[in-house]
């Protein structure tokens, strides 16, 4: 459904985005990560042919954006950075008049998407009078108006309160189990993208620096957290014994394979080393995300 091929965009001399390529296949919910200034944004906007990749290619349902948009976008429903309304207008004419962008929408439809999104019962209300998660169903409803097989969401839980992302969240997966939609979303909320998502992307500063599926960012690395008085002569120990493959921040061990807790236990107090706990710890997405984008630590300067 989407695939970029070394995609390049440069502003004069900043590269918003460097030498991106990522495929997304029908029928999964795929997750762009970042952190604002990544380069989610750009990449959206060059599959949205709303912004001209400097070089690379874009394809969208099969077709190229930039040479054969109409074709790329027919079947495509976007939340594209904030969406514009019309405040003084019911929720259900601002629908009627947004689908004259893209094609002829029967009342019927209008009606459907409504209830699809969970405003029945509002839509003849004025939009100033919407909270702001009412406002983000709204725009949900006007990209699901021409019948979609693709969503790109872009933030599309920005601003809401938790219980406006909890029900977001279970719109975005009714609306892939029921419809069959492949949908792409972009966002910084890792937890949501855990919750949500099959596979994920992940950018810094415009390059991308892992693309796979969540399970293995969850089995990425074997770590387990290590409660000790005397880490360090904890880790020695086990390091001598061939137990670990190596430790970080005082706390996290790495198990060589076929070692357990239990072996870790049962020789730390052999040995008279104090134990206060430990424990398999499996690493989130927020642990995998902050550790491929961090700065690397710089040597300590000694003179």
């Amino acid at each position: 459904m989407i695939e970029l091929r070394h995609v390049i965009k440069k502003f004069a001399s900043r590269t918003a985005v460097n030498d991106l390529s990522l495929t997304v296949s029908r029928g999964e919910i795929f997750g762009l990560l970042g952190h604002n200034g990544a380069g989610k944004s750009t990449a959206i906007g060059m599959m949205l042919g709303q912004v001209w990749p400097t070089s690379g290619t874009v394809n969208i349902c099969g077709h190229d954006v930039t040479s054969q948009r109409a074709l790329a976008l027919k079947k495509v429903g976007a939340i594209f950075e904030a969406p514009a309304f019309y405040d003084y207008l019911s929720g259900w004419r601002n629908l009627e008049i947004l689908s004259h962008y893209t094609a002829p929408t029967s009342k019927a439809r209008i009606q459907e998407v409504v209830d699809w999104v969970g405003l029945t019962g509002r839509e003849q209300s004025k939009v100033r009078t919407y909270s702001h998660g009412m406002r983000a169903r709204l725009a949900l409803a006007q990209t699901l108006l021409p019948q979609p097989e693709l969503l790109i969401l872009d933030e599309p839980g920005g601003g809401l309160d938790p219980e406006g992302i909890a029900e977001m969240r279970q719109t975005i997966l009714r609306l892939h189990r029921e419809l069959g939609l492949t949908i792409l979303l972009s966002s910084h909320l890792l937890t949501e993208m855990e919750q949500l998502c099959t596979r994920i992307a992940v950018l810094n500063q415009g390059r991308k620096v892992f693309e796979g599926p969540i399970s293995e960012v969850k089995a990425s690395r074997r770590r387990v957290a290590l409660q000790t008085p005397d880490f360090a002569a904890a880790t020695t120990l086990l390091n001598e014994r061939g137990m670990i493959l190596g430790s970080e921040r005082g706390q996290f061990i790495s198990l060589k394979e076929d070692v357990t807790t239990a072996d870790v236990s049962r020789v730390l107090v052999t040995a008279g080393i104090a134990l206060e706990g430990i424990w398999l710890h499996e690493e989130t997405l927020e642990d995998f995300y902050l550790n491929l984008v961090k700065p690397p630590l710089l040597p300590t300067n000694k003179n």
